[in-house]
């Protein structure tokens, strides 16, 4: 085996895809196996275990699926050691991954992590774990740096994949073509990638979609929908609402670049919202338990990206008791009529995009052509 990696969910799967189809440009033959969803599966990689197994978040969540986590981990650690690739890419899901990560390391196989965990916004003490299982870690933020060089880990800013295939001018027009969606406000609903998620989010969404419809009775909806199973889930929720939704198959990207406004559960989305210079209030629930134990531990004053790279809230967060549905709606409608303000943000969004837009499929392909130069 040449590569093994580990992507725990539906943003590590698309990540990882990209920069393993940029590897293959000179290792036509790569041979690369582990924890893989549909995309990585596409670009080549045999999934030994589906990558939706390990897209659980939260302490309640984690704690119900734990027995289930450990022997799979348990179970694809052997695999490695037996098969002992070239390198290991552990993407994002550092609480599977470290452990998995140091056992590696320990018995000389290369390690690299891609996607530093948030230390800068919470649970800094983790960099010490970090170094016993990272022989490298690639970082797709440009303050990240710095943290890792100060603590002797060797790291790469490699930039963030999505700025590279998000165009910085996205073609609003096309999407909305693509859609078939009326004239009238567009408010696209991303209530998040894990059934848990949409469990959460998706109700909360939809009542707010139907406050805005009381304000803007041509206003329409788009969901993009991960799966099917989160589709079927969507669905029954919204049964019974005079709603104009259009529950889409996947295409978060058109639904982001034909939206006037989007209503994001707080992850990777925000930040393709960010990049599709979108105007957003970000939510997030988790149980009480979790929430209360992120809060003891945070650092920062924001939990979503587009504010975390801004270092201010230049788009609105409605978290927890906050989360509800006169609030996503009041700052929805808000953005619909401040066209001064939107423009801002667009401006704000443009230089984070430059900023992130480094080619990072083929910075991480070179960081890991060391590993790979004899196959």
């Amino acid at each position: 085996m040449d590569l093994g990696l580990v992507a725990g969910e539906a943003s590590g799967d698309l990540l990882g895809a990209h920069f393993v189809n940029a590897i293959k440009q000179a290792h036509p033959d790569l041979q690369a196996a582990g924890i893989a969803g549909p995309r990585l599966v596409q670009a080549g990689v045999e999934a030994i275990y589906p990558s939706e197994k390990l897209a659980v978040n939260g302490y309640v969540e984690v704690l119900r699926h734990l027995p289930e986590l450990l022997w799979i981990r348990s179970r694809i650690t052997r695999h490695f050691l037996s098969e002992r690739p070239r390198v290991f890419v552990g993407i994002d899901a550092p609480d599977f991954n470290f452990a998995l990560e140091a056992k590696l390391k320990q018995a000389g196989i290369p390690t690299v992590h891609f996607v530093s965990p948030s230390l800068w916004a919470w649970r800094p003490e983790r960099i010490h774990r970090i170094k016993q299982a990272v022989s490298h870690m690639l970082v797709v933020f440009p303050f990240e740096e710095k943290i890792y060089q100060d603590a002797g880990i060797p790291v790469t800013y490699v930039g963030h994949p999505l700025a590279d295939v998000i165009p910085l001018v996205p073609d609003g027009a096309a999407a909305r073509a693509t859609l078939a969606l009326a004239a009238g406000p567009v408010i696209a609903l991303l209530p998040g990638s894990r059934l848990s998620e949409v469990r959460r989010h998706a109700q909360l969404m939809l009542d707010a979609a139907a406050l805005i419809l009381q304000q803007h009775p041509d206003a329409q909806f788009v969901l993009p929908a991960a799966s099917e199973a989160t589709a079927q889930l969507i669905r029954r929720v919204a049964q019974g609402r005079p709603l104009p939704l259009h529950i889409l198959k996947g295409q978060s990207h058109t639904a982001l670049a034909a939206c006037d406004v989007a209503l994001v559960a707080s992850g990777t989305a925000t930040l393709e919202a960010a990049l599709f210079k979108k105007p957003m209030v970000i939510t997030y629930r988790v149980p009480a338990l979790t929430a209360y134990l992120m809060r003891k531990k945070a650092l920062l004053p924001w939990i979503g990206l587009p504010n975390i790279l801004a270092r201010d809230f230049v788009v609105p967060e409605r978290v927890q008791e906050a989360a509800t549905p006169e609030h996503l709606a009041a700052d929805a409608l808000a953005w619909l009529v401040d066209a001064p303000r939107c423009q801002a943000l667009v401006t704000t969004f443009h230089a984070m995009h430059v900023s992130l837009r480094q080619n990072a499929s083929v910075r991480i392909a070179g960081a890991l052509e060391p590993y790979l130069a004899d196959a």
